[in-house]
């Protein structure tokens, strides 16, 4: 698991994310209309497909490697924005404020599995990451080599 994990979870938020973000370009999404509601002040027929083709190019950066600290940022960007129809329609996320969520309410909170995730591997793919697992290899390989030579 340890060596798979978070592959796999990088691979997942990749999936949301291109899928998710399809449905805005075609204009299929589900929370077109809540989107819509949250930034009145744009166009929606403008906004929402560039909304989307941003969320399918942070699904394309999870899965190259060397993107993945500046996807990550862009992800938690995005998933603080998420955040607005909490803020400016909350008429819309609860049918009682704050414990029982509408179905909208309950799309937006899911999101915060999402910004664990991120979090999760921005941990793994971080430079200093790679910077502490190169020194550890230098180590071993300098411990293994001083003990065979004594």
């Amino acid at each position: 698991m340890a060596k798979h994990s978070v592959n796999l979870m990088r691979t997942a938020l990749s999936i949301i994310y291109i899928w998710f973000g399809i449905l805005k370009v075609f204009g299929m999404s589900p929370a077109g209309d809540l989107v819509e509601k949250t930034v009145f002040w744009f166009n929606p027929e403008f906004f929402i497909p560039t909304l989307g083709i941003c969320e399918v190019l942070i699904g394309l950066g999870l899965l190259i490697r060397k993107l993945i600290p500046a996807t990550v940022l862009l992800l938690l960007l995005h998933m603080i924005a998420t955040l607005t129809p909490f803020f400016i329609l909350q008429s819309s996320c609860f049918e009682i404020f704050p414990y029982e969520p509408t179905l909208a309410g309950q799309y937006i909170i899911k999101n915060l599995v999402l910004v664990a995730g991120a979090l999760v591997i921005a941990g793994k793919y971080n430079e200093n990451y790679y910077e502490e697992i190169n020194l550890k290899k230098e180590q071993k390989f300098y411990t293994d080599n001083h003990q065979i030579l004594n």
